[in-house]
């Protein structure tokens, strides 16, 4: 039997949130380096998976598959394709700056009783989480990832509901108020979502005869799936419903101003830069690769409605005066781009969009991490009570640009490339949408230079006067991630050679090959009639 690789980069994290739990109350620091060398080590496994998948060879890799509940068809099966394995790299790459970043973010406050765990706790939660969004860009039963697409909110819950933004701008009891409400929307927004699901996954089973997404794929290529139009409509709406909601997808979003802006800063990258990452995910491998004809009846309005996401959420981004929420609703017009790319059915599009999830990523990490270390020094998120921080935290100012940059897909930077192949490939099939989606750019320059501009430039506050600079561990934090940012915008190649054959995958999955461009069959017909 061969190593079991997937499974220990799932495992690891999953252990290191149990002994994480175990520290003693007394002993926070030790509970912090532990989390973060488990952080590590998981991060050390998720370039080995990168390096021994062949991106060349088949669609899926290191795979693993064992008897688990033998009377439903139930098996453990995991297996990577390319949009796995950067999903997985991100995911992996991100966790230690979150636990960095968020190191003083949950010690008890000295109201607290010494014998509260909330450090051991809030660590050992996001080791929870990064060990179950693992396993759930691995696996290919869809029992499975469905068991880990729900187990992960639980773990989220309590991040977010227990270890809220401590720069709240109203009393204690209204701060905790608001925390338990984003916490509970967060909840059932998400549950509601994965009980829809729930009904299709029983119903495929009851179609299919087990739940392996390799074996449902043969039976569709040979002919033996027998599923009616109706019903595979039905599937693919159960399941595109709760992915749409952990996306965010308009008008299923409005969990996510929330989550974020009364989470700590660390948690709230963790839920878009890496837990909504799974939805967008979840539309590729299971929507577009179990139900590719339904993907395609249902692709002029999911494209309408990503075009919505794109313009709605910029545009209240726009309007935003907590710094925090701002960045969620650019997330959410962000999301938009990579939906519409997943649906425009084109091979630059799909691409595109699969980048646009990592790069995406990494770009939010960066700006709202330095917007965390902004809002714990000045205690709090309204843009209104900044200005001049550039004059006395230059590198704090000069971080948080380069983050904003990137948001708006600046060229040169990382998610300039994938928003690109998302409007080339959406234009191709679909130009209007593509046309209209560009507002959404324009949009994006302006919130993000408005943002700077109120927080970053003109009179020193008196407030901000006494700021400090970025420390070394801040530093540490962001500075890879700029670094990244840089590097993926200017030589993209090492991501798209992984992502590409498993676009071509998929566009085999649902018999779709890219249109040609009008102007080569003019002049191919032109040299034709000579």
């Amino acid at each position: 039997m061969s190593f079991p690789l997937l499974t220990v980069t799932a495992a690891v994290p999953a252990v290191g949130a149990v002994l994480t739990a175990a520290v003693p109350a007394a002993r926070r620091t030790a509970a912090k380096w532990l989390a973060l060398l488990f952080s590590l080590a998981t991060l050390a496994l998720a370039v080995l998976v990168a390096v021994r998948f062949e991106p060349g060879g088949a669609r899926y890799q290191l795979t693993e598959s064992h008897a688990w509940i033998a009377d439903f068809g139930v098996r453990y099966e995991l297996g990577v394709d390319g949009i796995g394995v950067a999903l997985i790299a991100l995911t992996a790459l991100l966790i230690p700056f979150v636990i960095a970043a968020g190191w003083n973010d949950a010690d008890p406050l000295e109201t607290q009783s010494t014998r509260w765990r909330p450090t051991q706790g809030f660590f050992a939660l996001i080791l929870l989480v990064e060990a179950m969004v693992i396993i759930s860009f691995e696996a290919t039963d869809v029992f499975l990832f469905y068991i880990f697409f729900e187990a992960m909110l639980i773990p989220m819950y309590f991040l977010i509901g227990g270890f809220g933004d401590r720069a709240h701008t109203g009393s204690d009891e209204n701060a905790a108020a608001q925390r338990s409400y984003a916490a509970v929307k967060f909840l059932l927004y998400n549950l509601v979502g994965g009980l829809i699901m729930l009904a299709a996954v029983i119903g495929l089973y009851v179609v299919a005869g087990n739940f392996s997404l390799q074996e449902i794929a043969a039976a569709r290529a040979a002919g033996t799936l027998d599923m009616t139009t109706n019903t595979e409509r039905l599937l693919f709406l159960g399941f595109f419903f709760a992915f749409a909601v952990k996306a965010p997808l308009w008008p299923l979003h409005t969990w996510l101003p929330n989550a974020m802006g009364e989470s700590t800063a660390p948690v709230a990258v963790l839920i878009t830069a890496v837990v909504d990452k799974v939805g967008t995910f979840a539309m590729l491998r299971f929507c577009l690769g179990l139900f590719p004809d339904a993907s395609k009846w249902a692709t002029p309005v999911i494209l309408v409605l990503a075009l919505i996401s794109i313009v709605y959420g910029a545009l209240v981004a726009v309007g935003q005066r907590d710094i925090k929420r701002l960045v969620a609703y650019a997330s959410i017009s962000h999301f938009g781009f990579i939906i519409m790319g997943i649906f425009a059915m084109t091979s630059q599009g799909q691409s595109g969009a699969t980048l646009y999830m990592v790069n995406h990523g990494l770009s939010t990490a960066a700006l709202m991490l330095v917007a965390g270390f902004l809002i714990s020094r000045r205690g709090s998120r309204l843009i209104a009570d900044y200005g001049g921080v550039q004059k006395v935290a230059p590198v704090l100012a000069g971080t948080f640009l380069i983050g904003g940059l990137a948001t708006l897909s600046l060229p040169g930077l990382a998610p300039f490339v994938s928003e690109f192949l998302v409007l080339v490939g959406t234009f191709a099939r679909y130009p209007v949408i593509g046309i209209i989606a560009t507002i959404g750019i324009v949009l994006a320059a302006l919130y993000t230079l408005v943002l700077y501009q109120r927080t970053m430039t003109g009179p020193v506050t008196e407030e901000v006067r006494p700021m400090k600079d970025l420390r070394l561990r801040e530093v540490l934090v962001v500075a890879p991630l700029i670094a990244l940012l840089i590097a993926l915008g200017v030589y993209p190649k090492p991501l798209t050679e992984i992502v590409n054959p498993a676009v071509e995958y998929t566009m085999s999955d649902v018999h779709q090959k890219d249109p040609k461009p009008e102007v080569a069959v003019e002049a191919k017909n032109g040299e034709a009639a000579k």
